[in-house]
């Protein structure tokens, strides 16, 4: 079966992250509609394949010494989905990421109704600072595509 997941175009600025320099975004339709974008970023992020949360398991330990930040603190953790602190949310879109030292980060997950059912989107948009930032984004980005791909095609099996 081919992978439903196609990636898209985006532009920037985003107004997610208006000085944001990097971008990428993914797309995958399905049949029945999620009821929010929170929905659909439950969906998405709340839970990874192993191997994922191994991989962030070896970032953290990685970054750690660098005085990066390794997870959201006590008061994001609250509000988030999966991991991810929520930074806006409404129906139809729902923002999460943070600031570091290295890059800021958001990720936007979009629903759109249509006539066939509903695509969900995801948009990662990144401001790098420094050269620390430039190389983490160049050494993680095979694994963002894999993860990104991963948790839309969990989305397109969950409605």
């Amino acid at each position: 079966m081919a992978n439903p997941v196609k990636e898209i175009d985006i532009s920037l600025p985003h107004p997610a992250l208006p000085q944001g320099d990097w971008a990428d975004a993914y797309r995958v339709s399905t049949a029945t509609p999620f009821q929010s974008a929170r929905a659909a970023g439950d969906a998405a992020f709340s839970t990874f394949p192993f191997w994922v949360n191994g991989l962030m398991a070896l970032r953290n330990l990685i970054v750690t010494p660098l005085g990066l930040k390794t997870g959201p603190n006590e008061k994001a953790a609250k509000k988030r989905v999966g991991f991810f602190p929520i930074v806006s949310e409404s129906d139809a879109q729902i923002v999460v990421g943070m600031n570091d030292r290295h890059l800021d980060f958001r990720c936007v997950i979009d629903i759109a109704d249509h006539d066939a059912g509903q695509d969900v989107t995801i948009a990662t948009i990144i401001r790098r600072h420094n050269w620390l930032g430039r190389t983490y984004l160049a050494i993680i980005m095979p694994f963002h595509r894999l993860i990104v791909r991963a948790a839309l095609a969990r989305v397109a099996r969950t409605v």
